[in-house]
């Protein structure tokens, strides 16, 4: 779809008159992230609107910086031309601060967030953990990049339990076009220099979930209570034994959340 003079990857499933419940990527992923995830959602009549960022691997990748307005903003447009006028917004890591800045740039289009391991503001921690993520993706070893990144995004006992899944994963990104670590470089640092909105969080007045893994690492739950806290009308899930990528650690827990969250609301 055309956007703002960018073709950005766009995939409309599900009823073309239900319900809409929009996806939002995490940082490092394409919209096939969350097929598991969206496939009860389909079966129950939800319209299921997806797409990968400026930047990332099956949309443009124009010269940065970004900023999270414009991320916000483009997700607008591409409603907008599906005539799509109220939606659901589901979002992990990446995807959740793009909709949490959709909740308070644009509340009238939002019936409920549920934001997944999301920040609303950073520390030193998390920006050398982002800042070797650079340094790895500008050496141009996709191999190389998946598994220096994974220790800090998948919790411990996944990693244990899926090293065939994780090795799979790995390969793919080895094999993947040299533009997809240009992308994520531009993403990082739109991460590290723009992601701080915790001020603006009071203005979300949409029924928000908030959900994180009790071993994730790279954003750790206090960022999420950050989040609950100036979020009023907000819930806080802790998952146990996950760490970052809540959407693969611990799939069947959060898609019943967020049924149960999505149909109360």
């Amino acid at each position: 779809m055309k956007i703002n003079n960018l073709d950005l990857f766009v995939e409309d499933l599900g009823n073309k008159n239900g319900e809409v419940i929009v996806f939002l990527n995490g940082v490092m992923a394409s919209t096939n992230s969350w097929y598991q995830i969206i496939k009860p959602f389909v079966e129950l009549g939800y319209r299921i609107i997806l797409h990968d960022f400026k930047g990332q691997l099956k949309s443009d990748k124009p010269r940065g910086p970004y900023t999270f307005e414009e991320h916000s903003n483009e997700t607008i447009e591409i409603l907008k031309k599906l005539d799509i006028k109220q939606a659901h917004f589901v979002g992990t890591s990446y995807g959740g601060e793009v909709a949490l800045n959709i909740g308070f740039r644009h509340p009238e289009v939002v019936k409920s967030l549920t934001i997944i391991d999301s920040v609303s503001e950073t520390n030193k921690e998390m920006i050398d953990e982002i800042n070797l993520w650079i340094d790895l993706s500008e050496k141009k070893d996709g191999y190389a990049f998946f598994w220096g990144m994974a220790k800090s995004i998948y919790g411990p006992t996944f990693m244990k339990e899926n090293m065939a899944f994780l090795e799979t994963r790995a390969q793919a990104t080895k094999h993947v076009d040299p533009s997809y670590l240009e992308g994520q470089i531009i993403l990082y640092k739109t991460f590290k220099d723009d992601v701080y909105m915790t001020d603006q969080l009071h203005k979300i007045k949409a029924p928000t979930l908030v959900i994180c893994g009790k071993d994730d690492i790279l954003k750790p739950p206090k960022f999420s209570k950050i989040i609950k806290d100036e979020i009023k009308d907000s819930k806080l899930v802790l998952l146990e034994d996950c760490g970052h990528v809540a959407i693969f650690e611990k799939s069947e827990e959060i898609i019943e959340l967020t049924k149960e969250w999505i149909a109360k609301n």
